[in-house]
C-alpha cells in the first residue's frame, strides 16, 4: 500500500492528533513511497534499525521513535548514525507514543490487561493514560508477583507485603510511575508501571497500596506487536515483530 495511505489509516485508528506528546506521532523519517514489508518492535535503536535493513523491510513501526523534547536537535553522532542508516536504504520510520499507550483495543494498556488477564474498569490521570480494573479472582501480591514474572518475562521489582490480597489494581505501561498518586485516588489495591521511582517507594508504605515494577521495555512490548498483527490482518502487509530486549 502507499505510504500515504498507510499513515492516514495509523493516525486515525490511534486518534493521534487529541494527544499532547513528547515526541511527534506519526510519520517521522520518509522512506519509499510503497510499503509491503514492516518490521516492528518497542525502541528505533540501531540495533532494531540494522533488523529492518536486513530484513529489507519497508518501513520501521515503533512505539518509542525519535525527535523527543527536551533532546539536542543536532543530527550527530548517534543520531547521525541511525538517520543515515534508514536514508541509505530508503526506510519508513513511523512511530506512536502516546496514542499506543492508550488505543483502547491495540494499545500497550489494553495488551496489557489482556496477557494478565484483568478486566478494564475505567482510565484516570492526564489524557486518560492510567487504567484500572480488577484481577480475574483475588490473590496475594506474591502471587500476582509470580504470574507479571511469567506473562512478561522479567522479574518484576514489587514493593508490598508478599501476603496482601489484591484484587483491584491500576496500571500504566512504561513511565507511568508519576501517576501512582492518582492511583491510589482509585481505591486500588496495587500499582503496577513499568519504572519506579525513590519516592514512590516510600508513598506505597505508607499508603498500604502495593506497587509493582515490570520494566518499561516489558510492559510496552505487545501494543506494537498487536498493531502490526492488525495491519498484517487487515491490509496483507508482511510484519515481523524484532524484540531488542532491554532489561530495564
Amino acid at each position: 500500500m502507499q505510504r500515504e495511505e498507510l499513515t492516514r489509516y495509523l493516525d486515525a485508528l490511534l486518534d493521534s492528533a487529541r494527544f499532547s506528546d513528547y515526541c511527534p506521532n506519526g510519520l517521522q523519517v520518509e522512506g519509499r513511497g510503497q510499503v509491503q514489508r514492516v518490521v516492528a518492535g518497542v525502541s528505533a535503536s540501531q540495533a532494531l534499525v540494522d533488523a529492518a535493513i536486513a530484513s529489507h523491510a519497508d518501513a520501521l513501526l515503533v512505539h518509542h521513535g525519535w525527535f523527543w523534547r527536551g533532546e539536542d536537535r543536532r543530527v550527530i553522532g548517534i543520531r547521525k548514525t541511525r538517520l543515515q542508516s534508514l536514508l541509505a536504504h530508503d526506510i519508513n520510520l513511523i512511530a506512536y507514543h502516546l496514542p499506543l499507550d492508550a488505543h483502547g483495543e491495540l494499545g500497550n494498556n489494553a495488551q496489557l490487561a489482556r496477557h494478565l488477564g484483568w478486566s478494564v474498569a475505567g482510565r484516570f490521570g492526564e489524557q486518560d493514560v492510567g487504567w484500572h480494573g480488577r484481577t480475574a479472582e483475588t490473590t496475594t501480591l506474591a502471587q500476582l508477583g509470580v504470574r507479571v514474572a511469567a506473562e512478561l518475562r522479567r522479574q518484576p521489582q514489587i514493593i508490598g507485603e508478599p501476603e496482601r490480597l489484591v484484587r483491584r489494581v491500576a496500571w500504566c505501561s512504561g513511565g507511568g510511575q508519576g501517576i501512582f498518586e492518582a492511583a491510589l485516588a482509585q481505591g486500588v489495591d496495587v500499582f503496577l508501571s513499568g519504572e519506579i521511582v525513590e519516592q514512590n517507594v516510600h508513598l506505597a508504605r505508607e499508603s498500604g497500596v502495593a506497587f509493582i515494577a515490570a520494566g518499561h521495555h516489558a510492559t510496552e512490548r505487545y501494543g506494537v506487536q498487536a498493531l502490526a498483527a492488525h495491519l498484517a490482518e487487515r491490509f496483507g502487509l508482511e510484519c515481523e515483530f524484532v524484540d531488542i530486549d532491554n532489561p530495564v
